[in-house]
């Protein structure tokens, strides 16, 4: 079932590259030929983008790889999560760990990518808040590499940007309904519109009844995203933006032993979908509210406010269980109660954990932008602002033990607690946290062809565990870059940024993380020969410390240390374009080094390339309908883990996975089927020398009628 596909592998690579070669010779077609690609483009790679500046700045101009991926685009890719979004970008590993129903993975250069929602962090903390919804956003944008000078708490390999669906001032909407996979039952609508001349509104709304690839764990949600957007004036507008949502789901993550799954047994390879949970107790629900409010004031041409402010409320039951394999990795079936290795390997110790968590956040960022020159071709964009965030988490925690035939597990024997915590819960986690940041950057553009970025920062961030405070720390951030056009459609690129991230939790030992701090040098090219092009190559070096590491010396996988210091290192190709006949193609490409410093080896569940390709085309079907095809195929390099049990590591092999598309359109009406991992790929994401592997993706059809008004 895992067989060597390193020669097909290989092939698909090398095809990816010279796809991306192909973007950069593309002929640039009449005008009026790129006028009809330019209206039916969807991967907004030329867009404007504020992640990346916090202005509206053209990606050309920015002296840092930046994608956005506007929604029409990770729909007909079927995206179901935030982490899907984004599976066709360069030098990003999505889901990690394979389709996790608690956390949205996303790698960036090796680094987890920090979650962000309309350019304020969303995400504090693990397992004490649900996932967000792709549905409630109009455009996804990832920032590679630092962003903490205008960000604060910010990754080194990037910040994930979820840009929420607005109020329009037009009246459009869309009803859908959606089968698939697993008894996936949804009801989705999408409606805004004015309300008074002033006044418009708009309401998003997800209802989903649906089971996962793991037996016994639902994936059931209700989302409503009302929103309410103000423009007394040209120059004013303030937007509301509210969010419930109601997650009844659990832990497709189910942790299982090596030995069964990526190492044999005699009793046989485990089945994917296991699960080793007590059904109907294990959960993970939670509920989430949201309110945020964002002005925009224009005083002038050459002047604006921009302030932002957000309250997040989440509570969160997380009750599982899983298998001891860490104890023993290399054989952890034993005889009940003892250390006794089971000769049959079939009997295994079964943890039980469960917590309840309460997570509030409060942020607020403002700036205010100036635009003036300071000579007859020299342009400044100066931006000044001030962010602050408030956020708490507190869990109550508790574990224990009991064994099962993991081959044949007696879910009747195992104990539900009553439905609720087991007894001996205690308050496990109770960190708050206060960041403060100022900041200052200056855009300088020079006779229209070349830009300069400078930025600085200063952070300042207490935390502290339990009302005792340990950490009170200071840092100053700076960032330099520079672009320019030096022939037309050719910009080189050069970057200098530092991050400083403070990491709400904490380690084994129970004592706050302290905060991770990095720094990253970059060049690239980026090749945009027409409006609808863009091929952008960069290599970059990263250097990051106090980086969150398993502890493999407790027996909880959950439980983290503090490595010393990390270098990230590698190249990466993204190039997507629009060819003739509004032919959609996208390429990417990356190769990426990530090493603990002093170990020599690459960090687990890293692999060192990644490639993926998309493609997708209409055909005419009739004056009123046409068919859109696409296609997509996703590849991730062979990695290993390390670790006592396994000092020259275990390894978890490459995977190339397919994706389809098929969508009719006539009228108002959307018929559309799309199919991820459509070869049903059998296959393990991540699997670690700690002693447990992660199931990847299994096949997912679903199709969906959508009626657009």
């Amino acid at each position: 079932m895992f067989g060597n596909q390193e020669g097909v592998e290989l092939r698909f690579v090398r095809l990816v590259l010279l796809a991306g070669t192909a973007l950069a010779t593309s002929p640039v077609l009449a005008d009026e030929d790129a006028d009809a690609r330019r209206d039916i483009i969807v991967t907004g790679e030329l867009e404007q983008s504020t992640a990346s500046m916090k202005t509206d700045t053209p990606i050309i101009e920015v002296p840092q790889p930046v994608t956005v991926v506007e929604d029409d685009l990770y729909l007909s890719q079927g995206a179901l999560s935030v982490a899907d979004t984004v599976r066709y970008v360069s030098g990003v590993q999505a889901n990690p760990f394979g389709p996790d129903s608690r956390v949205d993975g996303v790698t960036v250069r090796g680094i987890s990518a920090l979650q962000f929602r309309d350019g304020m962090r969303d995400v504090f903390s693990f397992y004490a808040t649900i996932r967000a919804d792709p549905y409630n956003f109009s455009q996804v944008e990832l920032v590679r590499g630092p962003a903490s000078v205008l960000f604060g708490a910010g990754s080194l390999g990037g910040i994930l940007n979820l840009v929420s669906k607005r109020p329009q001032f037009e009246s459009e909407g869309e009803l859908s309904l959606r089968y698939g996979s697993f008894d996936r039952k949804e009801v989705l609508a999408d409606v805004t519109g004015p309300i008074a001349q002033t006044l418009a509104g708009r309401l998003a709304v997800r209802l989903r009844d649906s089971g996962t690839q793991t037996d016994h764990v639902p994936d059931d949600r209700v989302m409503l995203a009302p929103s309410l957007t103000w423009q007394p004036g040209p120059d004013t507008s303030v937007t509301l933006l509210g969010l419930y949502q109601e997650d009844d789901g659990g832990s497709t993550s189910q942790f299982l032993p090596l030995v069964g799954t990526i190492l044999p047994n005699p009793n046989g390879q485990l089945p994917n979908d296991l699960f080793t949970g007590k059904p109907g107790w294990d959960r993970y629900d939670g509920r989430l509210l949201q309110g945020t409010a964002l002005v925009e004031h224009r005083f002038s041409e050459l002047a604006r406010l921009n302030l932002k402010a957000r309250y997040i409320d989440s509570d969160l039951d997380y009750f599982t269980h899983y298998a001891n394999s860490y104890s023993n990795p290399t054989n952890p079936y034993v005889i009940p109660g003892t250390n006794t290795p089971d000769p049959e390997q079939r009997t295994i110790g079964l943890y039980t954990s469960a917590s309840r968590a309460r997570m509030e956040i409060f942020s607020t960022d403002n700036n205010v932008q100036f635009d003036f020159d300071t000579g007859s071709s020299i342009e400044h964009t100066l931006l000044a602002g001030v962010d602050y965030n408030w956020n708490r988490v507190r869990k109550t925690s508790v574990m224990g033990v009991e064994y099962i035939d993991i081959y044949d597990i007696d879910y009747d024997a195992l104990s539900d607690y009553g439905g609720g915590l087991p007894p001996g819960a205690t308050p496990s986690e109770d960190v708050e946290q206060e960041l403060l940041g100022l900041y200052l950057q200056d855009q300088i553009r020079f006779a229209d062809r070349v830009s300069v970025v400078l930025g600085v920062r200063r952070d300042h961030v207490t935390s502290d565990s339990f009302g005792d405070e340990a950490i009170d720390a200071k840092a100053t951030s700076f960032r330099a870059g520079i672009i320019g056009e030096m022939v037309k459609g050719v910009s080189p690129f050069f970057s200098f940024t530092e991050s400083f991230e403070p990491i709400s939790g904490v380690d084994s030992d129970r004592d706050p993380f302290k905060p991770k701090k990095g720094r990253q040098f970059e060049a690239g090219i980026k090749f945009h020969p027409d409006d609808v092009t863009l091929l952008t190559l960069t290599a970059y070096h990263i250097k990051e410390r106090n980086r969150p590491v398993d502890d493999p010396s407790t027996p909880d996988p959950f439980d983290q240390t503090q490595a010393g210091s990390l270098t990230s290192k590698g190249i990466e190709i993204e190039g997507r374009t629009v060819l003739p006949g509004q032919f959609e193609l996208l390429a990417n490409f990356s190769y990426n080094s990530a090493q603990i410093d002093g170990t020599g080896v690459q960090v687990d569940n890293i692999p060192k390339y990644n490639a993926s390709a998309w493609a997708a085309k209409p055909f005419q079907l009739g004056p009123e309908a046409f068919l859109r095809i696409g296609a997509g195929i996703r590849y991730a390099g062979a990695n290993r883990s390390y670790g006592r049990a396994f000092p020259d590591g275990i390894r978890t092999p490459s995977y190339t996975l397919v994706d389809a598309l098929a969508e009719v359109n006539w009228r108002n009406w959307s018929f559309a089927l799309n199919a991820t991992n459509l070869l049903d790929k059998q296959f393990y994401s991540a699997c670690l020398a700690r002693g447990d592997c992660f199931v990847g993706e299994d096949r997912n059809v679903f199709g969906t009628v959508s009626y657009r008004f």
